[in-house]
């Protein structure tokens, strides 16, 4: 399992995408948004994405270097179209837009519709946060029906992520990011390719039988090849029983219907619609309650006493500001099958072998 440092790995994204067609600018934030994500933890959302982005490109599914449309644009509101273009290039212009929204009226609403894989949501909310602001993000994936409801085995949602950033003062935002899905996708993939495994009743098969084996979702695959749920048959199992179910179809309904991007269903064009709420604490709490009261309940919930014997009680983005250290220190660890993946996903499309050869010496 090879350990790349950030920068290379960022470079090397960056060089597969123009090779690929897009711009350099937006090679370039492909590769920022990718590699932080593998930063903070989530391989699911990182590099392990390259080889289906070059793929999706290659088949016309997204369009390099897309402008967002503005479909409905009031002083508190925006739904913005994506035109099917790269989500790190749609997501951070939607965002902006709900930012200047907010910082102006003190509240916004702004859908994304019709828009490349976004990436880690809990980037998004912590670029709001970095403004001073709250943001709420409900998210879902047209075209990608991957996930069964509670008491059912066929596929029904897509795995439909929810988020809320808190922002604070001089420090990291507080960032609750998940799929409301037992595991993300990206998940299955990396587990996959040799990453970490899966919990053991992450799928759920046609028969009912609950499983870890990608296979149930994939079908057969080869190391280095491209894993493609259409070829299984299983599902992905909600979270929390019928509390994460019911919570993936609220994404639905607002990320999806609301956006005009569409809920999930298997004859659609595969795209993401994000809707978020942006909440800015200067207008909405004038007496300033509310960043001491997060530093208090913050301090109060860690405060409790440890439930085993060697650990602590961790509130979200700690353990994603613990691992962006480490591996910032120590480089992105890969699992092999990635890495393969990724260098074909360099080949493909159409990167000179002796820069593929140099990541690889870099790796080694």
């Amino acid at each position: 399992m090879p350990r790349i440092t950030a920068d290379t790995l960022r470079d090397f994204v960056r060089d597969i995408f123009v090779a690929a067609g897009c711009s350099a600018p937006e090679s370039a934030r492909i590769g920022k948004y990718l590699v932080n994500a593998n930063l903070t933890g989530h391989d699911s959302h990182g590099v392990a994405r390259v080889p289906r982005y070059v793929k999706w490109k290659q088949d016309g599914v997204f369009f390099a270097d897309r402008v967002v449309t503005r479909v409905v644009d009031t002083p508190a509101i925006a739904i913005v179209d994506g035109q099917f273009g790269f989500g790190q290039t749609t997501a951070p212009q939607a965002v902006m837009i709900g930012i200047e929204k907010c910082k102006a009226m003190g509240l916004a609403a702004v859908g994304l519709r019709r828009s490349g894989h976004v990436g880690r949501v809990g980037e998004w909310a912590e670029m709001a946060a970095g403004h001073g602001l709250v943001s709420v993000h409900f998210v879902n994936v047209a075209g990608s029906v991957l996930v069964a409801p509670f008491g059912g085995v066929d596929r029904r949602f897509s795995t439909a992520p929810f988020c809320v950033g808190i922002p604070r003062e001089g420090q990291r935002p507080v960032i609750l990011d998940f799929a409301t899905s037992l595991v993300a996708e990206g998940k299955v993939l990396v587990a996959s390719q040799g990453g970490k495994p899966l919990p053991a009743d992450a799928l759920i098969a046609q028969d009912g039988t609950r499983s870890a084996d990608p296979h149930v979702l994939y079908g057969d695959y080869t190391p280095a090849g491209l894993r493609d749920y259409k070829y299984g048959t299983g599902a992905i199992r909600a979270f929390g029983e019928h509390k994460g179910s019911g919570l993936a179809l609220m994404c639905e309904l607002l990320g999806g219907a609301l956006t005009g991007n569409g809920a999930s269903a298997p004859d659609k064009h595969w795209s993401q619609g994000m809707f978020s709420f942006y909440v800015d604490p200067e207008k909405i709490d004038p007496g300033h309650f509310f960043p001491a009261e997060v530093t208090r309940m913050l301090a109060f919930v860690k405060g409790s006493k440890p439930a085993a014997r060697v650990g602590e009680v961790l509130v979200p983005g700690e353990p994603e500001e613990r691992n962006r250290a480490e591996r910032l220190a120590n480089g992105v660890p890969l699992a092999d099958d990635t890495w393969a993946a990724l260098r074909a996903a360099a080949r493909s499309a159409g990167l000179a072998e002796k820069q593929i050869d140099g990541v690889a010496l870099l790796s080694a």
